[in-house]
């Protein structure tokens, strides 16, 4: 058994004033309501199927492709596209047009930078 010395409170030096462990914020933070609908569209951009069909109708002509263009290259059934295409769309990515009986969709124009402003903004 060893015996520990005790100390004396009055003797030990006064804490020194706390030292912050972090640098302070140098920009104002999104707000929790701003943080919601940001994780909202991010949601709906991470999906593979859906970043691929993005990135068809961005490489469009005139950032703009029908359903009918979109089913074969992602390789799945016209439902199942019409079903990613109107996520991307409510979530504010693309616009949609109908035309006879196909539907087109266009890029929104700024709607993929203004999702990674929160993110990059100085």
């Amino acid at each position: 058994m060893v015996e520990l010395p005790l100390v004396n409170r009055d003797a030990v030096a006064p804490a020194a004033a706390p030292v912050a462990c972090c640098a302070p914020l140098t920009r104002e933070t999104i707000t929790p309501g701003d943080a919601e609908l940001f994780a909202r569209k991010l949601k709906a951009l991470a999906d593979p199927v859906r970043l691929r069909l993005v990135s068809i109708v961005a490489a469009s002509e005139g950032q703009e492709a029908c359903v009918c263009d979109l089913i074969e290259p992602v390789g799945l059934s016209q439902p199942t596209v019409s079903h990613h295409l109107k996520i991307l769309t409510e979530a504010g990515f693309l616009t949609r047009s109908k035309r006879g009986t196909w539907a087109y969709f266009r890029l929104v124009p700024g709607a993929l930078e203004a999702v990674a402003a929160p993110l990059v903004t100085v």
